[in-house]
């Protein structure tokens, strides 16, 4: 409080100050009867005594007429609580101050919402007033507790580690592949700068340029829209190393996190548990498990290969056949047939997968339309197989290993909410589950174009030492070293170690990708001036931060976030600019033709 003109916060008073007169600056919570009132500020609140004597009649007029959400100056004296009016909820619950005088600073109109994080308000219109919504407890509490973090990671890479934090340019040029990028038109005819959707190319021109290790709180934009997780402009912990391999990177990570982890959560342990992507995806179905809970893919080939079944025996004839099944603990118990109808439909209208139900009854015999088509011994060993109980139902899919298994991994956690919804507690909402997924594909099949390839994380990222002879006769088969980390079943952190070759690089780009190398022509030159071997993580804050205090979006935890459409409902931005001011660019608007008609109307 040395810089400011009140003697204390509205969160810091306690029995200890009773007898001092204190200066205390807030905004109304709310009033009652004109007999009190409760002041808020960043830190907590208080409750103030309206004094109700004739010497003091302006104090008492002007506060019993404040409207909530006013800012006011109240001076009075700290008084303890009337026996049993104490209130334990409150950190300042066992005391009062008596107003002596009161000014108000700034008086609030009418509110477009309650500032109460208990009312509800349309995501509209808290981000039109994102002002307002601000002072919510749960929104203050947030980006404080981001702050801290981001404190302590500072502290743990520079101060501990000889990390050197710098700023790389925002204004930069397309990068081949990738998200779309935000073009920023320039005064020279044709010619457009990109917002960059991550600082990869600088961090990399830095270790060539000798910095050892690199760091930066960076500003990230991708032009693709926003989704409950997604923002058009976001914010990660880039980092860069040299002379590193994947194991000191994610040594660092762990002590990272553990270093800024907040105190009021669940401790998180070291190492994080490690998995391959083909194990990921075959025992979860996903390249993010969610481990907090078990439901795990079972391969049941094995079981089924000797039977009659006709799409059994019709997956396994092809090349990557399989049949799986997930078992739904207490299935029968808490899931309607609604429910499994729905899960069989997610799975053919999302995959084009088919799913077949086998129930375990009371008396422990399954009920199917397969069991007419299985012995008891097969279906012994499928009870056993699947660690089948009474009341558990399994959900079956044959067919490609690959969409069996993301099929399965969708509805591994459409029923896990369905069961938590129906009260059977499931995944423990208060632990932190880390885990390392590595050995990912080095490029994947195009979706447009299956013949093609692209790059599964982005081109920058070196092959797996075993696979590198594969590269040039066979790079489908190729792993990479790159490496993701994921929490909760949600992506939070990727990274590899990076091709610090020019001849590798521009044949990734060249004769893999088909990409033209010349965008790229200053890292590739760069790369001939004595690289060092390096390799980086890049780890998203915003959602980070949100799986730690469970907000359902990562707007909850960003300041001034966009809308799911990527507008500034506050600001509305994006707006219209004159032509006039479009023509230093060299820019002029084809309008479609509705809205041309809008305008002259």
């Amino acid at each position: 409080n040395s810089f400011v003109t009140r003697t204390n916060t509205c969160g810091e008073l306690r029995s200890a100050h009773v007898g001092q007169k204190v200066t205390l600056y807030g905004w109304v919570q709310y009033q009652r009867q004109g007999l009190f009132l409760v002041l808020r500020d960043f830190q907590g609140l208080t409750q103030i005594i309206i004094p109700q004597d004739e010497a003091h009649s302006h104090v008492k007029k002007l506060l019993s007429n404040a409207p909530v959400e006013s800012v006011v100056r109240v001076t009075g004296i700290v008084s303890p609580r009337p026996l049993g009016q104490e209130n334990p909820k409150m950190p300042t619950g066992d005391i009062e101050v008596k107003a002596e005088t009161a000014e108000i600073l700034n008086s609030c109109k009418k509110l477009p919402f309650e500032i109460k994080d208990f009312i509800k308000k349309s995501e509209a219109l808290r981000m039109q007033y994102r002002y307002l919504d601000l002072r919510s407890s749960q929104l203050q509490s947030n980006l404080r507790l981001r702050s801290r973090m981001v404190m302590r990671m500072r502290e743990y890479l520079c101060n501990l580690h000889g990390f050197v934090d710098v700023e790389t340019p925002t204004l930069f040029k397309r990068t081949p592949g990738g998200a779309k990028e935000f073009l920023v038109p320039s005064r020279e005819a044709g010619k457009f700068y990109s917002l960059p959707q991550s600082p990869q190319q600088f961090k990399q021109l830095l270790m060539v340029g000798g910095l050892d290790r690199y760091f930066q709180v960076a500003r990230c934009y991708r032009d693709e829209g926003s989704r409950f997780d997604r923002q058009p402009e976001f914010t990660q912990i880039d980092i860069e190393m040299s002379f590193v391999d994947q194991a000191g990177i994610q040594r660092l990570i762990e002590g990272l996190l553990q270093h800024s982890w907040p105190e009021e959560r669940a401790l998180i342990m070291t190492p994080f548990p490690s998995m391959t992507y083909e194990e990921a995806l075959a025992e979860y179905g996903t390249d993010k498990p969610d481990t907090r809970f078990g439901m795990k893919i079972v391969d049941i080939s094995d079981v089924l290969q000797g039977s009659d079944i006709h799409f059994v025996q019709n997956a396994l004839s092809y090349p990557h056949g399989s049949i799986r099944a997930i078992c739904i603990p207490q299935g029968m118990r808490y899931l309607t047939n609604k429910d499994l109808e729905s899960l069989k439909e997610s799975a053919k209208s999302q995959f084009n997968q088919e799913i077949m139900e086998i129930i375990r009854r009371p008396d422990g015999s399954l009920k199917s339309l397969l069991t007419k088509f299985l012995g008891e011994k097969e279906q012994s060993e499928l009870i056993q197989a699947l660690n089948m109980q009474e009341d558990d139902v399994v959900l079956l899919a044959a067919g490609e290993h690959k969409q069996v298994c993301s099929a399965l991994g969708t509805l591994r956690l459409l029923s896990a909410n369905l069961l938590e919804a129906a009260g059977l507690a499931l995944r423990d909402p208060t632990a932190f589950h880390f885990l390392w997924v590595v050995d990912f594909p080095l490029f994947l099949p195009k979706a447009e174009n299956p013949t093609e390839l692209e790059s599964a994380h982005h081109p920058f990222t070196a092959p797996h030492p075993s696979d590198a002879s594969l590269l040039y006769s066979d790079p489908t088969k190729v792993r990479s070293q790159h490496y993701d980390l994921v929490l909760n079943g949600n992506e939070v952190g990727g990274g590899s170690i990076r091709i610090h070759s020019a001849e590798q690089q521009r044949f990734v780009l060249e004769e893999v990708l088909k990409e033209d190398s010349e965008v790229l022509s200053h890292l590739i030159e760069a790369l001939e001036f004595g690289a060092p071997p390096h390799g980086g993580i890049a780890l998203g804050l915003d959602r980070l931060i949100s799986l730690i205090v469970d907000a359902p979006s990562i707007r909850d935890v960003i300041a001034f976030p966009k809308s799911f459409r990527g507008r500034d409902l506050m600001g509305n931005a994006p707006d219209y600019v004159t032509p006039e001011e479009l023509e230093p660019y060299h820019i002029r608007v084809s309008w479609p033709l509705e809205e041309k008609e809008a305008k002259k109307n």
